[in-house]
């Protein structure tokens, strides 16, 4: 039985750009084939043990050749294989789908063409820049920026295309720059005509060179402008001025700021969200990633069996949250086993959590951490009541040694332990190393511990600011030689944002 092949567009390089039908058929692949993307996150909608196949080509160097990619769909379908073939913008603009799918129709294999969005019409409108405009453009063409060299002689009708549309955006063309700009005015452009010259469109590191058909091919080479990028062409270009939005410090202040991100993969999403929302440029490294505790929850099964002797259960974070209740429910109980159980949350947070299960947590300090927990207790408490603390297994002991001297009794019962994440770090050392980072974000001890340990010398992190939640995290990023440039005094991710906003 033949497999089913998607040619997908996965967009102009913002990974939220993709289309919801382009991350359902990720979901459901066997096998990727894909190119170079803008941003690789875009994969992390395909399965973990999905086979993943690089075929990415540069203007200079093709891992694989095109027939050979051809031939590759052909080959997994005939093998039964859900195959996504994913491309940057769409499949059908420049992106030598249609080969790949006329392969595909020879060989009688069955296909799906889902179109991305072309950076041809996004890049533009991230730089400000509508491809049309009332009274100004009513047309305009995508042009390829460098044609099928076997062709022999080019088929550009220069002579109709310089002046024969309002707007002209060329794809893939600033090596060949000289050349196009030299045929337009060669054809009738005016070499003052308004241009311009955008690189990584629709990303945070976007950068928009205002030239002229005249000037452009000199702007871009003095200013050292590579690939990828896309041309433009047209009186469009003016209006820039006045509808720049995304490199606008007053909507994006974090804009062209890249922020190293340290938190476990499974939340880094929340802090990145609100980074990106601000303009920033992201790279997730997690320094830490979540396992079973040492005891592979011995404590924390032997405490739900006794869990109607508890007078009080304070969570310390949402990951306890999370992993109490799924040790709840293999023991078969749920949350109407804690009607007699006073709750306590560390913040805000972590009794949003606790609202998921169906509860309201009885006390919320006004500090989110340890001596917030015990100030807010202290007169709550009653000598002789038992307390159980599900939480990481590395965690300090001044909750239970404090509630312990208030009379109380307290069980620890680990529920999880942070390691280091198995992480390749080259790539990030190398930037810290350039002076490519800006910020780097801690969100608790663990993530200084453990990002020194993936980077192996945490002098290389003095060239970015450091910005940490609370004096806990301020602590042991002094203990490693690492001196906050900014301390969240709202132990949040939100108040970590916005101290790190204030550095600007």
């Amino acid at each position: 039985m033949s497999g089913m092949v998607y040619l997908v567009g996965a967009g102009p390089g913002d990974y939220r750009l993709i289309s919801v039908k382009a991350c359902d058929c990720l979901k459901m692949a066997d096998v990727v084939v894909y190119d170079r993307l803008a941003d690789e996150r875009i994969l992390r909608y395909a399965p973990a043990e999905a086979e993943y196949i690089y075929v990415g080509k540069t203007s200079s160097r093709h891992t694989m050749k095109q027939g050979d990619i051809n031939q590759l769909l052909v080959d997994k379908a005939k093998a039964g294989k859900c195959v996504v073939r994913l491309k940057g913008g769409d499949p059908f603009v420049f992106g030598r789908g249609g080969e790949e799918a006329l392969l595909l129709e020879e060989n009688g294999l069955p296909f799906e063409i889902v179109p991305g969005i072309t950076s041809a019409i996004a890049v533009p409108a991230y730089a400000g820049i509508p491809v049309t405009h009332r009274a100004v453009a009513t047309s305009f063409a995508v042009v390829t920026g460098h044609e099928d060299p076997s062709k022999g002689e080019s088929n550009m009708r220069w002579d109709k295309l310089a002046t024969g549309v309002d707007t002209l955006v060329f794809l893939m063309g600033v090596a060949n720059l000289p050349h196009i700009t030299a045929e337009l005015v060669k054809n009738g452009r005016p070499a003052d005509t308004p241009a311009a010259v955008i690189r990584w469109g629709t990303k945070p590191e976007q950068r928009v060179l205002m030239t002229t058909v005249g000037k452009a091919a000199a702007d871009v080479a003095q200013a050292g402008l590579k690939p990828p990028a896309i041309f433009i062409v047209g009186e469009v270009v003016k209006l820039r001025e006045k509808l720049a939005w995304f490199d606008r410090p007053s909507t994006h202040p974090l804009f062209g700021r890249t922020v190293l991100v340290t938190r476990a993969r499974a939340q880094a999403s929340k802090l990145t969200t609100q980074l990106e929302a601000l303009g920033a440029r992201c790279i997730e490294l997690p320094a830490i990633r979540l396992t079973d505790p040492a005891d592979h929850f011995e404590a924390v099964d032997a405490a739900i069996r006794r869990l109607a002797s508890y007078d009080w259960i304070i969570f310390t974070s949402t990951n306890g949250v999370d992993r109490f209740f799924s040790r709840l429910l293999v023991a078969k109980k749920d949350a109407r086993d804690l009607a007699h159980t006073k709750l306590a949350a560390i913040g805000r947070a972590t009794a949003a959590r606790l609202q998921n299960y169906g509860l309201v947590a009885d006390v919320v300090p006004a500090e989110f951490r340890a001596e917030g927990i015990l100030a807010a207790l202290k007169n709550e408490l009653t000598p002789g009541e038992r307390v159980l603390i599900p939480r990481a297994q590395e965690a300090r002991e001044l909750l239970p040694e404090s509630l312990r001297a208030y009379g109380a009794t307290a069980d620890v019962a680990p529920v999880y332990q942070t390691v280091t994440a198995d992480t390749d770090a080259g790539p990030v050392k190398k930037m810290l190393a350039d002076g490519e980072v800006d910020f780097v974000t801690f969100t608790s001890s663990s993530t200084v511990t453990n990002l020194v340990k993936l980077l192996g010398d945490a002098s290389l992190l003095r060239t970015a600011k450091a910005v940490c939640i609370g004096p806990v995290t301020e602590k042991t990023c002094r203990t490693n030689g690492i001196e906050p440039a900014a301390v969240a005094e709202e132990y949040t991710i939100e108040g970590l944002v916005a101290v790190l906003t204030a550095l600007q």
